[in-house]
């Protein structure tokens, strides 16, 4: 699983829970439904506002925190199947820029849909 280290030269500035966080965990949005997409919420639950969504196949920096106190960097050394295992019903924090316009912002995913990037 490859693990990103944000360049304090790229100018980003971290809000919320990613205010400390440096090192992003590469995940994959995948198994959504044909001609869907994933959304991103502002909280973990499926009834919050919608920041945007991604198709199969985006590659999401996932902050490393999801509900129930996982932390994927923690199991990054783990094999894959037993990573989406432990992600499958838990919603996980992505850090996007749902504009595209260089304000990134913390948003959730739900776990069914992303595994490791390879």
């Amino acid at each position: 699983m490859r693990i990103f280290l944000l360049a304090a030269a790229l100018g980003l500035s971290m809000i919320g829970s990613a205010a400390e966080a440096t090192v992003f965990a590469a995940w994959e949005v995948t198994n959504v439904p044909w001609g869907d997409t994933l959304n991103v919420r502002k909280y973990p639950a499926s009834h919050s506002q919608k920041q945007t969504a991604y198709p199969n196949g985006t590659v999401l920096q996932m902050t490393g925190r999801c509900t129930g106190g996982l932390d994927l960097l923690s199991i990054a050394g783990d094999p894959e199947w037993h990573q989406k295992q432990a992600v499958r019903y838990r919603w996980c924090e992505v850090w996007h820029d749902p504009a595209r316009n260089g304000d990134f912002v913390t948003g959730w995913v739900y776990g069914r849909y992303i595994q490791p990037a390879d």
